[in-house]
């Protein structure tokens, strides 16, 4: 290697480097990171529902990729099989990790609604994660939808 040129490819290298973590750093502060919901859904009182029709039934959620500082609906079709009216309520449980919910929050449009016998009503549960969600990257949930008498 020729002395004369070795400041020359030592420079030109340092410079090459400062690029690339130029760009690196660029990309990790511009990247966002997507958050998969994976859960299981129970019904008590009510039977749920992918389709309005209710010919397949529902018992798991996945809203698919949801990015911090945004928001993912998923909906669902609540039938009242039994035979009297319900009034529908939404509980968690389960997160895993157990701290998911500190990040997340599952929501839904219908609190204590009443439900008659025999009907169905759309629901939209909807996954909203914080800004700052962290390393989370995936997690789980279960939800119980509950018509109460």
């Amino acid at each position: 290697m020729n002395s004369n040129h070795s400041p020359k490819l030592v420079a030109l290298a340092v410079s090459l480097t400062a690029v690339m973590l130029t760009m690196a750093a660029f990309a990790a502060l511009s990247a966002s990171r997507d958050v998969t919901l994976s859960g299981t859904l129970t019904a008590v009182n009510v039977e749920i529902y992918h389709d309005l029709e209710c010919t397949q039934p529902c018992t798991t959620v996945d809203v698919g990729a949801v990015n911090p500082g945004s928001s993912a609906p998923q909906d669902i079709y609540i039938k009242n099989t039994g035979t009297v009216p319900v009034t529908l309520s939404m509980a968690t449980s389960n997160w895993n990790p157990a701290n998911a919910d500190s990040y997340l929050d599952l929501s839904w449009n219908r609190p204590d609604y009443d439900l008659g016998v025999g009907s169905v009503v759309q629901a939209t549960l909807t996954l909203t994660a914080a800004s700052n969600t962290g390393s989370l990257t995936a997690f789980s949930v279960s939800v119980t939808i509950t018509g109460m008498q």
